[in-house]
Parts: C-alpha cells; structure tokens; sequence
C-alpha cells in the first residue's frame, strides 16, 4: 500500500517502520531537525519486539508532494487534528482511507467536519513509544496494537484488505465490531493515567503505590464511565476494573506522553482528555469533580506551553 504516516513520533515512527519492513510504500511526515535525521540517515526503530532501521526513508514535511495515497494515519497531537485536516483535504483521492490513531473520543467528528466522511475510519492504538532522539523511535513496552473499524461498523471490504495489510506487517490489530466503544475504552485508559500523572509528577507505578493517589484514578474512572453511559456508549459491566489491571501490570516508571510533554513545557492533550470529560459533563448534568479538579489544576501550566510554543 502507498501509506502516509502524518506525525513521525512515537505512534507514528512506531507503525510506519513496521508497515515499511513490510514491504509497504511508506512516506513519513516530520518537521524540523526530526526530519533533516531522517533523510539523512534514515528512521531507526529500537523495540523489544526487535529493532529496525528505515533507509533510506521516504520522508517530507508537504503531504501535497505526495500523490495516489492509499492510506494515511494521523499521529500528531489532538489539538493538531483540524490543521493537519486542511492540510490532508487537497490530496484526497477517491479511495484514500483516513484513521487518527489519536487519544481522544471527538477526533473523528473533527475529521468527518472538513474531510468527505467516506475517507474516514474510526481508530486508536496501544504502544508506549517515544522520540528518544532526533530520527529514534524507542518502544518501551505495551503490546503495539491497532483497533480500528468503519464508523458505520460494517466489515467492508476495504477494512478486511487493511486488516491483512497490518497483521502482515507484524503488528496486533483488531478489527472493531464497534469502534465507537473500543475508542471510548481506550480513552478511559489514557484520562485516568495521563493528566493524574503530570499533577502529581509520579509514574503509573508510584501512582498505584499510593492509596489516596489510586483513589483518584478510580474517582475519574469512575466520572469517565458516568459520562460515556450518559453518551449512550454501552462499555462493559467490568470495565473498570479490567483497565485497572492492565494499568498495574505496566513497568513501574511507565509515563503518558501527555505526562512528558508537560513536564517539558509542551502543549500537551489535555483538553481532549480529561478537559473533554468536564466539558460533556456540564453539557450532560453528570458530575466530574475529580475530573475538573485535574483539568483546572493544570490548565494554567497547559495555557503557558501554547503561548510559549503556538
């Protein structure tokens, strides 16, 4: 396939270098001194799952230089979404697939409101995965997965053909019976780890550790939950305490990106995530106070990063 990874970091860097020891045409989509370490000598994979070196690597900072695109994953950051849309919108053919692997329940909506609906496939994935250094993508742990699905549900053809084309390139990779549900489970994960770690400037293991700490976790899970169920999303009885077990089987010092990116002054997902919760929960009459007490703790700091870095 002639894929587009559109943001080369950790997703992105990850599943791209995968889909290209595959034998996939693959163009990556980077910026800056990333970008120039890629062209020049190539993009190295370090993972446990083994390691790999894309050279030379296809890579370009102008999606329009690209043309008969097959497929394109969308890798950047939440809050980079609607702008990498426009950007995306022009070289659209006929038959381009678009899936944001993506943290965050709207991303979807934001794509279906600038791009023809038709491109567009629900998606999420599962990695622990970062830059390590300019043109090094280091895969700490968590089993790479894709989950992914029409937003219509149905087993299209297109969806069978992409499922091959990722279980080919080694990568787990689900097919969603309802990827509306799934993006939802993924996003109770990521919010109750994530935005928590970065206040409390502790690791999922040191967060787990401590019992008043965990409480919260459960308390915004919990909210999480409540507001999903006010959605008309239909998440299993269990769910909380399933996603609890797999948080507490992750390595001790695990960290979110969202987690990194604040304690390096980025602007970071948290309107997406934990902001997202407490705006459909005013707009819904549930209750979020854990939510909100994380969200508006750190919104100052958020506000200082995208005034420093926008």
């Amino acid at each position: 396939m002639n894929i587009v990874i559109y943001g080369t970091g950790g997703v992105g860097g990850y599943f791209g270098a995968r889909l290209v020891q595959a034998g996939n045409n693959v163009t990556f989509i980077a910026r800056g001194k990333h970008l120039e370490e890629i062209k020049e000598h190539g993009l190295q994979l370090k993972s446990s799952k083994g390691d790999y070196l894309v050279y030379p690597a296809k890579a370009t900072s102008n999606i329009s230089e690209i043309a008969a695109i097959d497929l394109i994953l969308v890798c950047v950051k939440t809050w980079q979404l609607a702008d990498v849309a426009q950007l995306i919108k022009p070289v659209l053919n006929e038959d381009t697939m678009v899936i944001s692997l993506l943290n965050g329940v709207e991303n979807e909506q934001v794509l279906c409101s600038i791009i023809d609906k038709k491109h567009v496939l629900g998606g999420l994935c599962k990695v622990v995965s970062k830059i390590a250094d300019f043109g090094l993508i280091t895969h700490m742990s968590y089993e790479p997965t894709i989950v992914f699905g029409e937003l219509s549900n149905q087993r299209t053809n297109r969806a069978l053909q992409l499922e091959k084309t990722f279980l080919y390139a080694g990568i787990t990779v689900r097919l969603a019976e309802n990827i509306q549900k799934e993006i939802w489970i993924k996003f109770l994960y990521i919010s109750t780890i994530s935005a928590l770690g970065a206040l409390t400037k502790s690791s999922v293991g040191e967060m787990i550790a401590s019992p008043q700490i965990k409480k919260m976790m459960l308390q915004t899970a919990e909210e999480i939950v409540a507001v999903a169920k006010a959605k008309g999303i239909d998440l299993p009885k269990n769910i909380i305490e399933v996603q609890f077990q797999i948080i507490e089987n992750q390595p001790y010092d695990t960290t979110s990106s969202l987690h990194r990116d604040m304690m390096e002054g980025k602007p970071t997902e948290l309107e997406a995530q934990n902001g997202t919760i407490v705006n459909l929960g005013l707009a819904l009459g549930i209750p979020t106070p854990v939510n909100a007490l994380i969200y508006y703790s750190l919104l100052p700091q958020e506000h200082k990063a995208r005034a420093v870095n926008l």
